[in-house]
């Protein structure tokens, strides 16, 4: 090993990557997309830590006939610092591929508990996980919906907001899987701000030092001063100009139909949307293969794939893994960044120490 390699892995981030459901397609884009990795020698370096089903994790490499490499072990403790790539061994189910089980929607959840778990004790940078199954999550008596609220609950984080990334846009939601009446009830300006607020938070660790922020309208035409809709001039307006008065970054409200070209074209940093559809829509327009979900308001980094289960193709080998190395890529790059940020504050603090 060169000098130049070994400086490389010297400065390396750990970040773990949850398996998802073993009878869908996590194992294999996790497989896939850490072959890439290692194939491309991706930057910045970063040791990888998976949770999941090891022997369908074996079964998914052989199939691949790659050379990628990996240790096993039982033991989060027993990780070795050292290896590029670790798997640690979690509940193993015995069931055909593609379907759903409460077996493995329990699997699930552990990998994901013990990821979280290694991350809050500051063992892991942050997580990227697969994805997960909610019929069978439900099966197995988890209460949370989805990932998003398994993590909050399991960070014991006080709000949290989804942000897709991709296609030259970032795009933060006010609300997501609920129903569209649902959704519009959850139009309020504590929420708008809420996310707001996090979304300003999040993009200077994408380098932003002066971010801009749109929110988006709801209505048609932003409701056309009442013709079809108020939502904007009684809710979403206010609850802007309040922001603006105490000196955010943040315009709005903006008609949906102008507001993800205008970002896009880079007159802002990212968009507010009001509802699951109206912000994955031309997210997954744009990149639909490669979109990266990333979850504000965590202490921890959590990226994930922008897709599910696929249950159809799972087992196969026809699984595309460009959106889980996307989200790998956007884990290491925030956890690099993050890692320089920490080392360049206690440089700081140390030169104070000495000149005092």
């Amino acid at each position: 090993m060169t000098n130049g390699q070994d400086k490389r892995w010297e400065a390396a981030v750990r970040l773990g990557i949850t398996m998802g459901d073993p009878l869908g397609i996590g194992p294999e884009v996790v497989v896939k997309a850490l072959a890439a990795w290692a194939a491309r020698r991706e930057e910045p370096a970063v040791r990888w830590v998976v949770f999941g089903d090891a022997p369908r994790l074996e079964a998914v490499r052989a199939g691949l006939a790659g050379t990628l490499e990996w240790v096993v072990v039982a033991d989060p403790a027993d990780v070795d610092p050292s290896a590029p790539v670790v798997v640690v061994a979690g509940p193993s189910v015995d069931e055909p591929w593609g379907r759903v089980s409460a077996a493995a929607g329990r699997a699930a959840y552990e990998y994901i508990r013990v990821a979280v778990a290694e991350a809050m004790a500051g063992r892991l940078a942050g997580v990227v996980t697969a994805p997960i199954h909610k019929e069978a999550i439900h099966l197995a008596g988890i209460q949370e919906p989805g990932h998003t609220e398994i993590l909050q609950k399991l960070t014991g984080a006080h709000a949290v907001a989804m942000m897709l990334v991709g296609g030259g846009l970032r795009v933060s939601h006010v609300s997501t899987h609920v129903s569209l009446a649902e959704a519009l009830a959850r139009v309020t300006p504590e929420r708008i701000r809420a996310v707001t607020g996090m979304t300003l938070e999040a993009l200077p660790r994408f380098g932003i030092a002066a971010p801009r922020v749109a929110v988006a309208g709801l209505n048609p035409h932003n409701g056309e001063h009442g013709l079809f809709g108020d939502t904007e001039d009684r809710v979403i307006r206010p609850a802007v100009e309040a922001m603006q008065a105490e000196g955010w970054p943040v315009v709005g409200p903006i008609p949906a139909d102008t507001i993800f070209v205008r970002a896009r074209s880079g007159e802002f940093d990212a968009v507010v949307a009001l509802y699951h559809d109206q912000g994955h829509i031309p997210v997954k327009l744009l990149a639909f293969d490669e979109a990266v979900n990333l979850t504000l308001g965590l202490p921890i980094i959590r990226t994930s794939v922008d897709h599910g289960t696929g249950f159809d193709i799972a087992g196969r080998g026809v699984a595309r893994a460009e959106s889980m190395l996307a989200a790998m890529r956007v884990a290491a790059h925030l956890a690099s960044r993050a890692t320089r940020g920490a080392e360049a504050a206690r440089t700081d603090d140390r030169d104070r120490r000495e000149r005092t």
